[in-house]
Order: structure tokens, then sequence, then C-alpha cells
């Protein structure tokens, strides 16, 4: 592959490259010694949960393995523990050690879904901070100034706002900035969010004498609802374990002026390919079309083309054919007669009473495709009936 074709690969679906020049650099000096650049990407693991707008930098760091380079995961062990303040309002409560560790393993777990296993490393952060002492760790605070740290949005605005500053929290970015030291990073992929803290690691290797890394920044991707940052408390965000219909549903539910974000920064499309969908755009191809493919797309990557055929089918006769899926979840009761709420709770198709008031008052319950029309509804339980939730969610009604 020619440099120019590698360069083209690596600067598709950024949003900005700091310095760009450098990373020419590096990558004709990689070329040149047939060494791999070393790709860093750190992690908080203070949850389990990754969406696919997580991914966004991760399937940049795919680009750089299948390019030959070595992906290096850093588990924040340490900063989970602080949690990272960006773009925060208040103050994260810390972690355990041991809830650090479960939530490392199962973040991980769906990183492969995307990483090389074979040319990715796992790197923990108590490697190095876990032999400091208060000397070092006071040396590393000496390379910053507060006008520094003062200078960033997150930190300035709290302490204009009058809000919840911890001392812990200005650690953060100089915590991250010497993991770069220690694994000697080339490259560092973060969202555009994370510049402050990625730049503090370029400052970070200079004030060491090593050469310093690139700034590889993504986009933040956008949520369903074609508004907000894709995110779990605005119920906006496609999970990688989400099962493969949810998925498929989910696709098919986004905004049309999403449709080339998603082709961009959600699936492994190389740049012709995009132009090609840009292209279809452009001349007005039908919306459904392209979303469809993006859906079968999306499943393809994380679980294989058999069961990306299998949500599409589901799919087709759930909304274009009006029928109910073949398979679903049953729900097993000894109970003559249940409330509706009750009913949609306990079935586990609603989290809570409340959840399950809204979809009634939205007209998104249904029993046998009669629509529920009150809270107070009386269901007669009758063995095999099909009790439907919003759009996508069904059970069937099993009396024992």
């Amino acid at each position: 592959m020619n440099f120019e074709t590698e360069l083209k690969i690596i600067t598709k679906s950024t949003e900005e490259i700091i310095p760009l020049d450098e990373l020419k650099g590096k990558l004709a000096k990689s070329a040149k010694t047939g060494k791999p650049l070393r790709i860093k990407y750190g992690i908080d693991p203070t949850g389990h949960e990754i969406h696919i707008g997580h991914l966004v930098p991760i399937r940049k760091m795919r680009d750089f393995q299948d390019l030959g380079h070595t992906g290096v995961i850093i588990i924040g062990d340490f900063t989970a523990q602080i949690g990272d303040p960006t773009g925060r309002d208040e103050s994260r409560p810390p972690l355990t050690h041991e809830q650090v560790k479960i939530n490392s393993e199962k973040y991980m777990e769906q990183l492969f879904t995307i990483l090389k296993p074979e040319q990715t490393e796992i790197r923990y952060q108590s490697e190095w901070f876990g032999k400091m002492g208060m000397s070092e760790v006071l040396k590393l605070l000496g390379k910053f100034t507060l006008a520094q740290f003062m200078a960033h949005d997150t930190f300035r605005n709290r302490y204009e706002q009058g809000l919840s500053l911890g001392m812990h929290e200005l650690m953060y970015p100089v915590l991250q900035g010497y993991d770069s030291v220690a694994i000697e990073s080339d490259v560092e992929l973060g969202a555009t969010e994370q510049k402050f803290n990625i730049l503090c690691g370029r400052d970070m290797q200079r004030y060491y004498g090593i050469e310093q890394q690139i700034a590889v920044l993504s986009p933040i991707l956008l949520g369903t609802d074609g508004v907000n940052k894709m995110g779990k408390s605005l119920n906006n965000y496609i999970a990688v374990f989400d099962p493969p219909s949810e998925k498929y549903g989910k696709v098919m539910s986004i905004p049309d002026s999403l449709i080339l974000n998603y082709y961009t920064y959600a699936t492994s499309y190389d740049p012709d390919q995009l132009e090609d969908i840009k292209k279809e755009l452009a001349e007005g191809k039908n919306p459904m079309i392209l979303k469809k493919r993006l859906a079968w797309e999306l499943v393809n990557l994380y679980h294989g083309e058999s069961e990306a055929e299998k949500a599409q089918d589901g799919f087709e006769k759930l909304f274009s054919k009006k029928e109910i899926p073949d398979e679903m979840p049953e729900y097993e009761t000894q109970e003559a007669s249940q409330k509706i709420v009750q009913l949609l709770v306990q079935s586990g198709l609603c989290t809570t009473n409340g959840e399950a008031k809204r979809l009634i008052q939205g007209g998104g319950v249904s029993i046998d495709g009669e629509k529920v029309l009150s809270f107070d509804t009386e269901v007669m339980v009758s063995d095999g009936a099909v009790l439907r939730a919003g759009k996508r969610k069904f059970i069937r009604i099993r009396k024992i």
C-alpha cells in the first residue's frame, strides 16, 4: 500500500490531527524501519456497557492495526477512581478496584468486536502509578501550571459557576498524560472533547525528552434522536450488547439527516464507498433503502452475516408486512387477570410503572393487535396472547 493511500485511510472520519505533518513523518519512519507505531487509547471502566459512539476512536485504532501498527489500550484503574471531569458539571463518585476490574473485563470483550487481539496490548496504569512515591507525584504536578488547567473549559466553567472542583480532578489530565510517557505512545486517539487531555500527553512526553505523540481526534457521534450526543441517560444509543434485532430497529429509527454520519463513523466503509453514499444521497436515493443497508452493515459488523439477514427479515415482517416476529420471549403467569401496568413491568417489557404508563399514553401498547387505552385496563390472561410495548418489544403470555 502506498503512503498516500495509508494516509487517506487514517485521516478518514477524523475531526482533527495535531500536528498532521508530524504524523506523516512518523508513518514514513515506520515504513522505513519496519517498526509499528504505538496507538494509544485510554478507557476509564466506570461502567461496562459500551455504545457505538464509544467505538468511533476504536474503529480508528482498527484502521491503524490493518496498516500493521499496534493498538495499546490503557485501563485507567487509577483515573477511573477519580473520574474524568471533561464535560461534567459535578464530581463523579470513586469506584473500588474490584469494580474497575470487573468493568474492564466486560469493556474489553466489547472492544474486541472491532480490534485485532493479536495486535492489541492491554496495559494497566497500576503498572507505573502503583510504584510511584509522593516525591515523583509532586514532580509530575510541577510540569504544569494552574493557569494551564484553568484554561480548560470544564475546569474554568465549574470554577466560575461556583460548582465543586476537587483537587484530585486536576490530577486527571496529568495522570493521562504520563500514561503516554509510560508506554511511549506515538499516536493517541480520542473524541474531540479529549483534546486538552491528549495534548497534555504531548507536553508530558516533551518534558521527559520523548518523541511527542500525535493527537487524532474523532467527532462525537450523535444519538438516534439526531440531536444529542449518544448516551444511555437519553436512551438514544445503540449498545454493542444490543441483540441484532434491536440494533437493526434502532438504526431504522434514525432521522435521514444521520445516514451519512453513521455510514462514516459507525461502519467500516472505506473513503471510496463513502463517496458512493454521498452521491446516492445527492441524487435523491430513497433514504429507507440506504438505512436498511446501513442497519444490515452494523448488525453484520457485530454479529455476522447470518444474524444480519435474520434481523433484516424480522424487520421486514414486523414493519413492512405488519406481521409479528416468529420468535419472542415468553412470560409465564398463574394469574387469571392482571392490571396492564403490572403486566408490562412483571413481564420485563417495561422497567417501571412510569415507563409503562408513558407507553400506554402514547398509544404504544397492544394485546393481540388491540391497542390498550387506559392505565387501569384489566387484562384477562389467555395463553399465547402477544403483548406489544413500543415498536420492537414483544412478549408471548403463557398461562401456567
